[in-house]
């Protein structure tokens, strides 16, 4: 693998691989109901699997089938909306009971349930719509990504909705278009804590009747449960064997418009400066240095992006060369030969230094609709523009920052073909996570 190794490179290893997998299914059609609608499923009811069950709903070819959520709690607002559509516990059952009379899905669910949701709907030719990171382990995002290449007529879509904004847009076509040269460095950060640095607490609370407690832990190892909201509806996030902390959930936002523009692949090593994870916890304060191959859009065989978190920020030389405006508390702030762009999360780009880019005209970029996008494609209309080939492997580079939280100041050198890291056999240990017995899944267990 050379240092330029272009995505078309990458993509076409990643179809190959995909494409020997006896596994998969020969069955590639387009299900289409029988009234020409795109007939879904959700899995997931509240929170942010309510907010994308309301913006699939906004095109007229979609219609809810059926939802699942392990909290009989969480149906309220889906009862009223969408009163006819059929509720389960455990998303198992949806495939047992109904795989032929739903077309597409929606994994918005804890990152350690993406996979084998994800994965068995691919199995079951489903088109999948999957929120962000697009798993919770290395080895489950390459198996994923792998299994969507082999059947190119499902559409795939992960949940980074501003990768379709005329925001992000810009931001990219900004680089692609040369107007502030070659990058040098990209500084990249979230304000958000989703880590926590206290011990787990000693004790076992009684699982509320509402909750399917042994179908929410899914493929994890079985534990008690604690209530007052330790794990559920939300902080899963900051907990090591559910979620991906604030790398993960803010990461593939805020490293999709770096990624895009620069055309990043695989990153060849990757340090981290800041703290280390508990037993059972993700720290805050993230730093992690990434270095990527370089590409056209980079001044040299290599590119360096900073990733920080929480009260963690770019240095202040860096903060600097956006003249007097203050950081935003996410975004990015990439270094070229000939300027600067500030990317703020969800804002328009900002070009430095102001004097020179004072009468600068910026292109014309559109948004879209990243739902509707999801739902034209099922139906066999236009593409997406984050399928699993393009969210798989930035999915890959932002949570392999959880890897390297765990060695704090030791480089670790990554094989991205080989799925590995070369230089230290211990880290391999968190590349897979064993998955509890009785729920394998084909594709990621066999």
């Amino acid at each position: 693998m050379t240092l330029r190794q272009t995505r078309r490179t990458l993509l076409k290893q990643i179809a190959v691989a995909g494409a020997t997998m006896p596994w998969i299914s020969p069955r590639l059609v387009r299900a289409v109901s029988p009234n020409g609608k795109l007939r879904h499923v959700s899995f997931g009811a509240n929170g942010m699997a309510w907010s994308d069950i309301n913006s699939l709903s906004r095109n007229k070819n979609w219609e809810l089938i059926a939802a699942v959520d392990v909290d009989m709690k969480r149906f309220g607002k889906l009862d009223e909306k969408f009163p006819k559509t059929t509720k389960y516990q455990d998303w198992r059952e949806v495939f047992d009971k109904h795989v032929d009379e739903f077309d597409s899905c929606n994994v918005t669910v804890p990152d350690h349930s993406h996979a084998p949701i994800a994965m068995t709907a691919l199995n079951h030719d489903k088109h999948v719509y999957c929120q962000k990171p697009l798993c919770h382990d290395l080895y489950e995002v390459r198996k994923l990504t792998e299994a969507a290449a082999a059947k190119p007529k499902l559409a795939t879509q992960m949940g980074i909705q501003i990768h379709s904004s005329a925001y992000y847009r810009l931001g990219v076509a900004l680089i692609h278009s040369g107007a502030i040269g070659k990058v040098k460095e990209v500084h990249t950060f979230s304000h958000k804590k989703w880590g926590d640095m206290s011990p787990k607490p000693d004790k076992s609370d009684p699982v509320p009747d509402n909750l399917n407690w042994d179908v929410w832990l899914g493929v994890c190892s079985k534990r008690p449960f604690i209530g007052g909201g330790y794990y559920h509806p939300g902080n899963w996030r900051k907990r090591l064997d559910f979620g991906t902390g604030t790398f993960g959930d803010m990461g593939c936002h805020i490293y999709d418009p770096v990624f895009e523009a620069l055309a990043l692949t695989y990153p060849l090593k990757i340090t981290s400066r800041g703290p280390e994870p508990g037993d059972y916890n993700w720290s805050i304060n993230s730093h992690i240095e990434y270095i990527f191959p370089g590409t056209q859009y980079t001044a040299g065989d290599t590119v360096n992006v900073t990733w920080y978190d929480g009260d963690a920020r770019p240095p202040q030389a860096i903060q600097q060369l956006v003249e007097g405006r203050k950081v935003p508390n996410q975004g990015s702030i990439f270094i070229g030969t000939e300027g600067v762009m500030l990317l703020p999360h969800v804002e328009r780009p900002f070009l430095y230094p102001q004097v020179k880019f004072a009468d600068y005209k910026f292109p014309k970029v559109e948004g879209s609709d990243h739902w509707g996008q999801f739902v034209d494609a099922a139906l066999g209309h236009g593409q997406t523009l984050a399928p699993f080939s393009y969210s798989g492997p930035l999915t890959e580079a932002v949570i392999m920052g959880g890897v390297a939280c765990r060695f704090k100041g030791k480089t670790l050198h990554w094989d991205g073909a080989g799925l590995k890291f070369t230089n230290e056999p211990k880290a391999n240990d968190f590349v897979r996570k064993p998955y509890r017995e009785g729920w394998d899944v084909p594709g990621l267990t066999t």
